[in-house]
């Protein structure tokens, strides 16, 4: 599968498993450290690992969250983001 390919080089030096797909079409899909340290998991679907800009999308959601995992995003940052998406989700409804 092309998209385990693209996220294990986008995200290395994590490593990434997808799980089997479930009775509704998603699978698990698990980061891990070097070690073996499982350090975050989420469900995609099976769009979302087909669609280019979708899996980018993803991709820069692992980013982020990864620098928050790792202590490199400031606080203030996380706040910023979380008002966007707050604003950008008012916008829609």
């Amino acid at each position: 599968m092309e998209s385990i390919s693209l996220l294990n080089q986008a995200l290395s030096p994590y490593q990434v498993t997808l799980g089997p797909v479930d009775r509704e079409g998603a699978r698990r899909l698990a980061l891990q450290d070097p070690t073996g340290t499982l350090v975050t998991e989420c469900r995609v679907s099976q769009t979302q690992l087909a669609d280019k800009r979708q899996l980018t999308d993803l991709v820069d959601g692992f980013h982020r969250d990864l620098r928050i995992h790792e202590g490199r995003l400031d606080p203030c940052i996380i706040a910023a983001m979380a008002n966007v998406h707050s604003i950008k989700q008012m916008a829609v409804a």
